[in-house]
């Protein structure tokens, strides 16, 4: 049993509607704290005052008049972010807003993807037709073209963010993966997705970098193929906890199997695996909830121009991995929406025309070596788990 799965149930009388467990880190609860501690801003948002969105829904209103006639609009993706967005109905859940105490005149209407918004009122924007909104981690799913069931991409920034296409079926997982919607088309289509994220992907890189004085990503690179092994040595790069599948925040950074023959190569090489380590278990657990064997993952982000890592990922993952020509995913799939919504394209079918593979990576390594990392990876995972210890009060 997991570190999710021992979390009180009270923190997941959520999870089933919206796809997220009850947490700070999304805007529902962040909301829940202004209107109590903001000096009248319940008062203002129960006389239709104040409005509450997504940095999608202020830049819209913004741009379409603000406090002069703005359109206070979101999509159906960024308002799943919020944790006051039911899943199913594609509506503001009335009974969490409730139960939160969250006035529904705040909220702000919720539109599918490749809306016609508004009209552009300020600056170079004037007079331009607004249309289509879509959040990151679901754009970039476009973008690499996993309009198909079982179809997936990872996302390799600060973090790495897998993102599995579920077509029409919301699957929900008890290993603390987010159930999402991928998009809502206004033809009726709806597509969902299960998300797995790790908090340290190129923060971890960025962090030995820094530690080790080196100029750049390629340096870290040629530093990091000098070790023709990791030389035993595993990274966890907990520095704020773990997230999916393991759900434990008091889990911290550590190195282990260090010796006197430890160089800075073998650090290097344990820092990039240990990322490729961590989207492994989100590809298992992300398998495992669907159901379905997947056959291949597509990769963009700035991880992704790192060769070694790139097949250590395909060695630890014994799996495809295709990079796209376009790097710039998420802003490609933002540009199909919008086209979408200006009839540009009739359909997603003619969107797979405009992804072509740039690099692809097989699996080289042998099953019995593959299971040797594995198991060095869930000892080093023990050994941080829990570093450290709960306060009560």
């Amino acid at each position: 049993m997991n570190e999710f799965s021992k979390t009180p149930a009270g923190l997941y009388r959520y999870h089933r509607k919206t796809g997220l467990p009850l947490a700070t880190y999304f805007s529902g609860m962040k909301l829940l704290w202004l209107l109590e501690h903001v000096p009248e801003a319940r008062k203002k948002a129960s006389s239709g005052d104040l409005l509450f969105g997504t940095i999608d829904s202020f830049l819209l209103w913004k741009f379409s008049g603000g406090p002069h006639g703005g359109k206070h609009l979101t999509d159906v993706t960024n308002a799943s972010r919020t944790l006051l967005f039911n899943i199913h109905t594609m509506q503001w859940d009335q009974e969490i807003l409730e139960e939160l105490t969250i006035p529904s005149v705040l909220m702000p209407e919720v539109v599918p993807n490749d809306a016609i918004l508004a009209e552009g009122k300020i600056g170079c924007l004037k007079g331009i037709t607004l249309a289509g909104l879509i959040g990151d981690q679901q754009a970039a799913l476009i973008g690499q073209n996993c309009l198909r069931l079982g179809e997936g991409k990872c996302t390799y920034g600060t973090g790495a963010f897998l993102l599995v296409n579920t077509a029409y079926r919301p699957i929900f997982s008890d290993a603390g993966l987010i159930t999402t919607i991928g998009y809502k088309l206004r033809n009726g289509i709806i597509s969902y997705a299960l998300e797995g994220s790790s908090a340290s992907a190129g923060s971890a890189v960025h962090w030995l970098k820094q530690l080790l004085k080196l100029k750049d990503d390629q340096e870290l690179e040629t530093l990091a193929l000098e070790a023709s092994d990791n030389g035993g040595i595993y990274f966890v790069p907990a520095f704020c906890g773990l997230f999916a599948p393991y759900w434990d925040p008091f889990a911290r950074a550590a190195f282990f199997g260090l010796t006197l023959k430890t160089q800075a190569c073998h650090l290097a090489r344990a820092v990039l695996e240990a990322t490729a380590f961590q989207v492994r278990d989100l590809f298992e657990g992300i398998q495992k909830a669907c159901g379905m064997k997947m056959q291949e993952l597509k990769v963009d982000g700035g991880m992704v121009k790192n060769e070694r890592f790139m097949q250590f990922q395909a060695d630890i993952l014994n799996r495809k991995i295709l990079a796209p020509e376009n790097s710039e995913t998420t802003a490609m799939g933002a540009a199909f929406i919008t086209g979408l919504a200006g009839g540009l394209f009739n359909d997603f079918e003619e969107l797979g025309q405009w992804w072509k593979k740039k690099k692809e990576w097989l699996p080289t390594l042998s099953s019995l070596e593959r299971q040797k990392e594995l198991r060095y990876w869930k000892k080093a995972l023990r050994k941080a788990a829990k570093w450290i210890q709960k306060t009560i009060g």
